[in-house]
C-alpha cells in the first residue's frame, strides 16, 4: 500500500514539508509506503475548462508542468494527502491550480481512495484552507481521513513547526488513521467488498 503526498508549497523543505514528513514517518511505522511530491517553484497553469482531457485519455492537454505526473502516479496510489501553506487565509494558488486540473482530468484515479488535507500557517487561516481542499475529495467519492484535531501545524519556519507538539501529534494520528483505513479497505476487498457504483449524473440547472 502506498500514500501519495503532494506538497503544495513552493518551498521544498519548508513548514508544509515538515508536517508531511511527520506523517510519512508514522506511515512507515505502520508498514505503509509513501512518497512526497514537491510541486516546486515553477509556474503551474490554471484549468481553462477546454475539455480536451476527455480526448487525451484522462490527461491534461497541457504537459509542461507537474499535473500529468501526479495523475500517472495516482494510478498506483491507495491514499492521498495534500498539504498547503496558508496565503491570505486560503490554500496556495499552485495547489488549487493543480487540484482543479488533476481532479477534472484524472478524477477516476482518485475516486473511492482515502484522502486528507493538511495546512501550515504562521497563525490563522488553516481551517478555511483545509475546508477548501476537502471539497475536492467529497465531490469525488473519497473517504476523508481525520485526526484528533484539525489537520494543521503552526510556525513561521520548520524549526517552529517542530516546536508545535500538538500539531505534530495531530499529523501522527492522521497517519495512523490513514493506515488503519487503508488496511480496512484492503481487508474488505479480500472479502469481495468493492466500491459502490454511483448513479449516473443528473445535472440540474437552476436558471430556466
Amino acid at each position: 500500500m502506498k500514500v501519495l503526498m503532494i506538497n503544495g508549497s513552493a518551498k521544498k523543505e519548508g513548514c508544509t514539508y515538515t508536517a508531511l514528513s511527520e506523517i510519512a514517518e508514522t506511515l512507515k511505522q505502520e508498514g505503509i509506503e509513501s512518497e512526497i511530491i514537491q510541486t516546486g517553484g515553477a509556474p503551474v497553469r490554471d484549468c481553462i475548462g477546454c475539455g480536451k482531457c476527455r480526448e487525451q485519455g484522462g490527461k491534461c492537454v497541457f504537459n509542461d508542468d507537474i499535473v500529468n505526473e501526479i495523475i500517472e502516479k495516482a494510478k498506483d496510489a491507495d491514499g492521498f494527502i495534500f498539504g498547503t501553506p496558508v496565503y491570505y487565509a486560503h490554500p496556495s494558488g499552485r495547489i488549487l491550480s493543480i487540484l482543479d486540473r488533476v481532479f477534472y482530468a484524472g478524477g477516476s484515479q482518485f475516486a473511492h481512495k482515502p484522502a486528507a488535507a493538511i495546512a501550515s500557517a504562521r497563525r490563522a487561516g488553516t481551517t478555511a484552507s483545509v475546508d477548501v481542499l476537502n471539497k475536492y475529495f467529497t465531490i469525488n467519492q473519497m473517504p476523508v481521513v481525520s485526526s484528533t484535531y484539525w489537520n494543521m501545524v503552526h510556525g513561521n519556519c520548520p524549526d517552529d513547526v517542530k516546536k508545535d507538539l500538538e500539531g505534530l501529534q495531530t499529523m501522527r494520528n492522521l497517519g495512523r488513521n490513514m493506515a488503519w483505513l487503508l488496511k480496512c479497505i484492503a481487508a474488505g476487498k479480500e472479502q469481495g467488498i468493492e466500491a459502490p457504483e454511483a448513479e449516473k449524473s443528473q445535472r440540474t440547472n437552476f436558471i430556466r
